[in-house]
C-alpha cells in the first residue's frame, strides 16, 4: 500500500530538554496501522540500483548460513560444542534476515509514500528482531566460554563442556532474548503515539519507534540503554577476556606457525565481534534527542545486509573443517577428524 509523498517526512522532534511530548493530549492516539518510510524518499532510480545491490548479498547470506546449519547437522565429525553453538548462530542468523531483509528490499521497489504495516506486524517484527539479535549477542558469548574453556582447560573441557550444558546455554540465550523482547516491545507498545505512525526506518525499529510515542518515555527510554548495557556492552568485555586468554595461552604452546594461526583465528572472531557489537552500540547505545533517524537508516544497511554475511564467509571459506566436511557431503573425501584446538 502506497501513500502519498506528501507525508513522506519525518516526525517533528520532541523537545530537547526531555522526553514529554508538546503535542496536546487530544492528539494522543493508539494507530491501528504504521507506515514504514524507508528510502521511498529516494529517487526510484537509486532504490532500483539498491535493490540490485543488496539481494545477491541477501541470497548469499542466507545461502551460506543454511550450509553451515546443514553442515553441523549432518557431518558427525561437527558433532562439537564448537560446531553446535555455530550451527545454532547460523540458524538464529537465517531467521534473523527473514524477519528483516525481504520486506526492506520489497520497499526499494514500491511507489513512493512508504509501506502500511498493522500495528500487531510492526510490533512482532520489533519484537522478533530484539529476541533474534539478544539472543545472537549471547550466543556469541557463548561460543567465546566455549573456546575459553577447550584451550585454556583442556583436561578438563570434555566434563565441562557436556551436551547438556550446550543446550541449556543455548536454551538460555533464546530464553534472555524472548525476555527482553517481549519487555521492550510491551513497554513500547503500550505508549499512546501522536505523530501518524510515520516510522522513519526500513522496519519497525525500537529507536525509530520510540520517537513517535507522545507522554513521558524517560522510562522506555531508560530501559533501552540497560538492554545495551546488558547485552552489548558485558558480552564484549567478556569476550574481549576470553580471547585475550585464550591467545596468551597459544602464543605460549605453539611454534610460529601455530602463532601465527591463532593470530588469524583469534583476529577474525574479533573482527565478527567488533563489528556486529559496534554497529549495535552506534545504534541503539544513544539518548533519542542525539539520534539522527536519517543516519540510523544507513547503519541499518550494514547491520542488516554486510554483518551476516560475515558468518559464513570468516566460519566457512576460512575453516579447514567446515572445508572437509564439505567435501565429504559432496563424496569427494572420506571422514577426518576434527581437532578441538583449531578455533577456526
Amino acid at each position: 500500500m502506497a501513500f502519498p509523498s506528501s507525508l513522506h517526512t519525518s516526525p517533528p522532534p520532541h523537545p530537547p530538554g526531555g522526553n514529554m511530548s508538546h503535542w496536546p493530549e487530544r492528539n494522543w492516539t493508539n494507530p491501528k496501522e504504521f507506515v514504514i518510510l524507508g528510502f521511498s524518499g529516494w529517487p526510484q532510480g537509486l532504490q532500483v540500483l539498491l535493490f540490485a545491490l543488496l539481494l545477491p548479498l541477501y541470497l548469499a547470506t542466507l545461502a551460506g548460513n543454511l550450509l553451515i546449519l546443514g553442515l553441523a547437522v549432518m557431518d558427525s565429525a561437527l558433532h562439537t560444542p564448537m560446531y553446535f553453538f555455530l550451527g545454532s548462530l547460523s540458524a538464529v542468523e537465517v531467521a534473523y534476515t527473514l524477519v528483516l531483509t525481504p520486506r526492506m528490499l520489497a520497499g526499494f521497489l514500491l511507489p513512493p509514500g512508504g509501506q502500511a504495516v498493522a500495528a500487531s506486524t510492526c510490533a512482532a517484527q520489533m519484537g522478533l528482531f530484539v529476541a533474534l539479535g539478544g539472543s545472537e549477542c549471547l550466543l556469541l558469548a557463548a561460543m567465546a566460554l566455549d573456546r575459553y574453556l577447550a584451550i585454556c582447560w583442556p583436561l578438563y573441557y570434555p566434563q565441562l563442556m557436556t551436551s547438556g550444558l550446550c543446550w541449556c546455554l543455548l536454551a538460555s540465550c533464546c530464553v534472555g532474548g524472548s525476555i527482553l523482547a517481549l519487555s521492550l516491545t510491551t513497554a513500547i507498545f503500550q505508549l499512546p503515539f501522536c505523530h501518524g505512525g510515520l516510522v522513519n526506518h526500513v522496519f519497525c525499529d525500537l529507536p525509530a519507534v520510540l520517537v513517535l510515542a507522545c507522554g513521558n518515555r524517560d522510562l522506555q527510554e531508560h530501559v533501552l540503554l540497560a538492554a545495551c548495557l546488558l547485552l552489548l556492552v558485558l558480552p564484549l568485555v567478556l569476550i574481549l577476556l576470553s580471547y585475550t586468554r585464550v591467545l596468551l595461552v597459544i602464543l605460549g604452546l605453539g611454534g610460529a606457525e601455530g602463532r601465527q594461526k591463532a593470530f588469524n583465528t583469534v583476529a577474525s572472531h574479533l573482527t565478527v565481534a567488533v563489528l556486529h557489537y559496534g554497529c549495535a552500540t552506534a545504534m541503539y547505545a544513544r539518548p533519542l534527542h542525539s539520534r539522527s533517524l536519517e543516519e540510523d537508516k544507513l547503519i541499518s544497511l550494514i547491520y542488516i545486509n554486510l554483518t551476516p554475511l560475515l558468518y559464513p564467509a570468516i566460519y566457512t571459506l576460512r575453516n579447514r573443517d567446515m572445508q572437509g566436511a564439505l567435501q565429504r557431503v559432496a563424496g569427494q573425501s572420506t571422514p577426518g577428524s576434527v581437532h578441538q584446538a583449531d578455533l577456526t
